[in-house]
């Protein structure tokens, strides 16, 4: 896995603790922790989209987000489980692992800014 895709995963991880932080955010510190997570998640996606195909990096940059989103919620905030939820989730991580393998990994030269 080459550093663009690293920077998809590490966005997708900002991209959970922005969404967490928009739910649970009460006062001035959670709401800049939450602004800093989305500047982060975002910075980090639109480099990777620089170099690889930008429609893959959104569903993976989505997918992985999501699926942390509802397991953080499951695991951390109570959220009931349901095997329907998680089998769900495996499927969602299974297009995007897909996605991922069916894309190459020829990093595309750009204009560095």
């Amino acid at each position: 896995m080459n550093k663009e895709w690293i920077k998809v995963v590490v966005a997708s991880f900002f991209e959970v603790l922005w969404v967490i932080g928009l739910k649970h955010a009460n006062d001035f510190w959670t709401w800049a922790g939450t602004a800093v997570a989305i500047f982060i998640s975002f910075y980090l996606m639109i480099m990777a989209g620089r170099k690889l195909p930008v429609g893959t990096v959104y569903a993976v940059f989505v997918g992985l987000g999501t699926a942390g989103t509802v397991l953080s919620e499951i695991l951390i905030f109570g959220e009931p489980f349901k095997v329907e939820k998680v089998l769900l989730i495996l499927f969602l991580l299974a297009g995007v692992v897909g996605l991922k393998l069916v894309t190459s990994d020829n990093v595309q030269e750009g204009d560095e800014s």
